[in-house]
């Protein structure tokens, strides 16, 4: 039986829709099957305005929820007093959803402009579903936690009848105390009201701060320059003053605001961006556009990335503007939806959470409860990884997420002023713990250590001392010596020169007949394993064979049952030719080698993946239509068919993972996003902790 929960606000401003996208995103971490439905759009007052929600969950999830029912649709039925018909045409809305999903987030009407049905209408929805109620507030702004306890309990009463108390927990946002103290000064002024503190989210500034291309929509302004139009707008301030004043203020994240004719403020914005601040953007007023002498000069600065824009506003009224800015999140910004999720996750109540699918629900394993237990893991075992790559964009981003999430101690290889220049120039905070070490200051006792490893293969002191200037093998090295757990690198290499000094200095793991590589697909329902895709031409049969063993026990260490596909042209005995005999063999010696697997081949991947399909081509096969582990027959196969899918599908991978290694070294793919680098380093930790057990 599905679960219905619907969130109700108890006031204008509550943040409401970040909290459904945080409670979708801390029910999946879990593996709870959950669905979201915002059966009615929110009202609002400025036309072209639509609501966000639901493009918000389709923007950082695999769900696909309906469109609401347009504001001015229910507002019709309302005034012919047809409630009954509103709430009917919302259940059969939500069936679908309903059927397919063990818990379904509602999300019910905000109070506020335009809004004066929003009590009425949600109490009916509560009623329609049968639901239970979360009720959200924003936290009171003078911090009194009894204010904010006593109007959740006004609302509260509406969803309280007879012995049916619909109201099963209060979600808090924006709190400014969230110490044990003052959490549990909270969680008592709610009980005192018969409510259970959920969640208490606390206050954080990025949260609301909005991209200068959304400055541009609002204010409707000519673009002169069109920039980095995603950076962040944290502040505004209207330049004034003369330059001599001004020029402190200028810092990361600043709009600028000023007169198009106050060319000496212009050039100062400018000279700034040039010497590497990354201001929001300079915004110039009066619809005065700068003097084509002074454009030229600040060009470079455009070139930098510095949005310029021009508004026909004065600067006041542009600056009331800007300070009554929509607060809520715009439909495409993925960046800011996740963070404000992942907030709301974060600070809920594990217990409340783990109280809501009912006890006959089945979990799954989906690929953010996949991601979200390998982050967790990872942080359990502590480990330091080191990066080769240090100053690499998205490897110093991927290391500075690691470090503030505690998914590893993180070393970064790389001189410490080009890590400085350019975290500065990405706009980042290197946290406090992030190691910095210069590889062109090799110690010796690294040369000395290579010689003795490499000595029955020529290795000089002088020829150590050479490749020990490349990153890779000086990290690697630290891996042998034990002063770090595990490396990850080739974002900007080949995979050869990740994995070349790998073997030459750490070597096979006992019973490994090679090294390959997996990567864990996280399709939109589950999490899948490829291999090999990165490192193996062509395998022979035992090679194919030890491949698969590889793979299915990589799927059993990170909690995916392995039901191993080798992958093939053909299905069975349909096709012939060296190519299939070569499945067909290795197959052969997986059941040998490993009996206890469920391994069948060759299998076509229509056959291995879709329940349809193996009905009618291998209605026998105890993996077609359900495989885990696909096995690919060789490299030009399994890297076009992960690289397909995943741009494709916009699915994101993890790895590649090697396995067959003495000790954990990862290689990227050259075209990793930020994210793929995150896990692998996560998938890496996880790797260490499993080879000290």
């Amino acid at each position: 039986m599905t679960r219905t929960l619907l969130m109700v606000p108890t006031g204008h401003g509550s943040g409401l829709t970040t909290t459904c996208l945080g409670v979708v995103a801390a029910l999946q971490q879990r593996g709870v099957d959950v669905g979201f439905f915002k059966p009615l759009a929110q009202f609002h007052e400025r036309e072209g305005v639509r609501d966000a929600s639901t493009a918000l969950i389709r923007l950082i999830s695999t769900l696909e929820p309906p469109e609401p029912m347009p504001a001015q649709q229910a507002e019709q039925l309302l005034s012919e007093n047809s409630l009954d018909v509103l709430m009917q045409q919302a259940v059969e809305a939500a069936e679908p959803i309903l059927a397919e999903h063990d818990v379904v987030i509602v999300e019910g009407l905000a109070s506020g402009a335009g809004g004066v049905y929003s009590g009425r209408v949600n109490l009916a929805l509560a009623k329609a579903f049968d639901a239970d109620v979360v009720l959200v507030s924003a936290a009171d702004g003078e911090g009194d936690h009894s204010r904010t306890a006593g109007s959740m309990s006004i609302t509260a009463q509406t969803y309280r009848g007879g012995e049916h108390d619909r109201v099963i927990g209060a979600i808090v946002n924006r709190v400014t105390g969230t110490t044990p103290e003052q959490k549990a000064e909270l969680h008592h002024a709610l009980a005192g009201q018969g409510l259970r503190l959920a969640g208490a989210v606390p206050a954080k500034d990025e949260l609301t701060w909005p991209r200068t291309s959304d400055i541009v929509s609002e204010l409707n302004v000519k673009v002169l320059s069109e920039g980095e139009s995603g950076r962040r707008v944290k502040d505004i301030i209207i330049a004034a003053q003369s330059v001599q004043g001004m020029l402190p203020l200028l810092r990361e994240g600043r709009l600028v605001v000023v007169p198009g004719d106050r060319h000496d403020v212009i050039l100062g914005v400018c000279l700034a961006a040039m010497n590497g601040v990354r201001l929001a953007g300079l915004l110039l007023t009066v619809g005065l556009e700068p003097d084509p002498r002074v454009w030229e000069l600040c060009k470079p600065a455009a070139a930098t990335g510095l949005p310029i824009m021009v508004t026909d506003g004065y600067s006041y009224e542009t600056a009331l503007t800007l300070n009554s800015f929509d607060p809520g999140i715009p439909s495409d910004d993925k960046e800011r939806a996740r963070m404000a999720a992942s907030a709301v996750a974060a600070s809920l109540d594990p217990g409340w959470l783990a109280d809501l699918p009912q006890t006959t629900h089945l979990t799954r394993v989906s690929p953010p409860a996949f991601r979200h237990r390998l982050t967790m893991r990872a942080r359990a075992v502590k480990k330091r990884i080191v990066l080769p790559e240090g100053s690499e964009p998205r490897t110093l981003r991927a290391a500075v997420t690691c470090q503030q999430r505690g998914i590893a101690q993180c070393v970064l290889l790389a001189p410490e002023a080009e890590v400085h220049k350019q975290a500065a120039g990405l706009g980042l905070t290197l946290p406090e713990g992030l190691e910095i070490i210069d590889p062109t200051n090799v110690d010796q006792r690294y040369v000395d250590k290579m010689v003795e490893a490499r000595k029955h293969k020529g290795m000089t002191p002088e020829r150590a001392q050479d490749e020990l200037s490349d990153p890779i093998t000086l990290g690697t090295m630290m891996l042998r010596l034990d002063e770090v757990d595990g490396l990850v690198a080739g974002a900007v290499h080949t995979t050869a020169a990740t994995v070349r000094p790998a073997l030459q200095l750490l070597g096979t793991a006992p019973g490994a007949e090679l090294v390959s590589s997996v990567f864990f697909m996280c399709l939109p329902d589950e999490v899948v394993i490829y291999g090999d895709c990165a490192v193996n031409p062509n395998p022979t049969p035992s090679q194919l064979a030890d491949i698969a063993i590889q793979s299915a026990r990589s799927a059993e260490a990170f909690g995916i049952e392995p039901r191993v596909a080798m992958i093939s042209f053909s299905t069975g005995s349909s096709g012939s030719g060296t190519d299939v005999a070569a499945v067909t063999e290795a197959t052969k010696i997986v059941r040998e080698r490993a009996p206890e697997l469920l391994a069948d081949g060759p299998l076509q991947y229509d056959a291995a993946a879709i329940a349809s399909v193996a009905r009618s081509k291998a209605p026998d096969s105890p993996v077609a239509g359900r495989a885990t582990v696909f096995v690919f027959p060789d490299l030009n196969t399994g890297n076009t068919t992960y690289k397909a899918v995943q741009r494709s599908a916009d699915v994101i991978s993890i790895g590649p993972m090697l396995q067959g290694l003495a000790k954990p070294v990862n290689d990227l793919s050259r075209g990793a996003l930020v994210d793929d680098i995150v896990y692998t380093i996560a998938l890496t930790a996880i790797q260490a902790a499993q080879r000290d057990s």
